[in-house]
C-alpha cells in the first residue's frame, strides 16, 4: 500500500526501455515549465541530490534550490536523453541553455543518475554538470520558453 500523502508517479519501476524514456520526457517537460513546486513533486520527502558539488536533503530543500537556480539561470531550455535503465535506476544525458541577468549566454552539459522508490518517486538524483559560455549565436535550443516541441531535435541529432 502506497502512503495516502504520496502519490504514485507513474511509470513505475522496474523499468522497461519504454518506460524509461517516458520517465526521462516527464522530467524534462516538469524542468522545462520551471516550476520549482511542480519539479519538486516528483521526489520523495527525504530524496538525496547531489548537484555539481552541492549536496541538497529533503523536498523542501530541493524546491528552494530550483526556486534559485530558476532566477539566475534566465530562459532556460532543457533537453535529456535516455542513457541507460536497469531496475529502480535511469542514467541521463542532458544540456541546457541559459542566460544570467547580464545576458550572457551558456550551455550546460551533463549526466544524472536517478534512483526510484515504488511509487515512481525519485529517491536521489547524482548531476555532473560543466558549463560552457556561448554567444547567443551559437544557441541550439530555440524554441519558446517551456515544453520542448515534440518535433524538435535530440541531443544526438543536435550534435550534443
Amino acid at each position: 500500500m502506497y502512503p495516502v500523502s504520496e502519490p504514485v508517479r507513474p511509470p513505475l519501476p522496474p523499468f522497461t526501455l519504454d518506460a524509461a524514456i517516458q520517465k526521462v520526457r516527464l522530467a524534462e517537460d516538469a524542468w522545462n515549465s520551471r516550476d520549482p513546486e511542480r519539479v519538486a513533486l516528483a521526489y520523495t520527502v527525504d530524496s538525496q541530490w547531489r548537484n555539481r558539488a552541492e549536496f541538497i536533503g529533503g523536498r523542501m530543500a530541493i524546491q528552494a534550490f530550483l526556486t534559485a537556480k530558476w532566477a539566475r539561470e534566465l530562459e532556460y531550455r532543457l533537453v535529456k536523453e535516455l542513457w541507460a535503465y536497469q531496475g529502480n535506476r535511469i542514467a541521463v544525458r542532458f544540456c541546457y541553455e541559459w542566460h544570467n541577468e547580464a545576458h550572457c549566454w551558456f550551455r550546460s552539459y551533463g549526466n544524472e543518475n536517478w534512483e526510484f522508490d515504488e511509487t515512481g518517486l525519485m529517491t536521489r538524483r547524482i548531476a555532473s554538470i560543466n558549463d560552457l559560455p556561448i554567444s547567443k549565436d551559437d544557441r541550439k535550443l530555440l524554441w519558446p520558453v517551456g515544453r520542448r516541441p515534440d518535433d524538435s531535435l535530440s541531443l544526438s541529432q543536435l550534435g550534443l
